[in-house]
């Protein structure tokens, strides 16, 4: 069992080092042309190499550390718990007002909300409605946040790449054999040579 994993781990990877090596990337990330291909690249490796996109990543957070949770309070405490993990931020406060909207249909149905219970958990629902209403979200509109989701992340590795280029520059200029040469723009470098 171990041995298949390891082979699928191995083929994944091959799989992603094989695109990499094909896919020209610009570490640019104040370009969002440069973000935007860079994005683009790495969806083509989660696709060929059968890898979670960030989304569905936190999906299947959620779906397995809340599957025994029964109780809407403790899921939803548990949601804010990965959000924080995750590093991801509640900008628009809408953690604060779906417990003001649990607190709402509990007082209504004047005990604790179990995710079980369906009526109970369609007035919930019919409140997040109203929130991801006033705060402007449609459902029809998550493909859209995700892919902006992806190319925030995109950018942050691009960021991570050029911090991380610049310094092993750094550190190869203070050796005596490169003192007198002059290192490249980060942004003139080919990822592809260096796979």
């Amino acid at each position: 069992m171990l041995k298949g994993i390891f082979l699928e781990v191995k083929k994944k990877f091959e799989t992603a080092l094989g695109i990499l090596r094909k896919e020209k990337i610009t570490i640019n990330p104040d370009d969002p042309a440069a973000v935007s291909e860079y994005a683009r690249v790495m969806k083509t490796v989660r696709e060929k190499a059968d890898l979670f996109t960030e989304s569905q990543r936190i999906k299947y957070t959620i779906e397995s550390r809340t599957q025994g949770i029964p109780d809407a309070r403790s899921y939803l405490l548990a949601l804010k718990e990965i959000r924080i993990k995750r590093g991801l931020t509640d900008e628009l406060g809408a953690e604060a007002m779906m417990m003001d909207a649990l607190d709402k249909v509990e007082q209504e149905l004047k005990k604790p909300l179990l995710r079980n219970d369906k009526k109970g958990m369609s007035l919930l629902m019919t409140e997040f409605d109203k929130i991801n209403q006033k705060l402007g979200i449609r459902r029809e509109d998550l493909p859209k946040y995700e892919e902006q989701l992806e190319l925030k992340i995109a950018k942050a590795q691009l960021e991570e790449l050029k911090k991380d280029a610049v310094e092993a520059m750094d550190t190869q200029k203070k050796r005596e054999e490169f003192k007198d040469e002059e290192m490249p723009d980060v942004k003139s470098l080919d990822i592809r040579n260096f796979i």
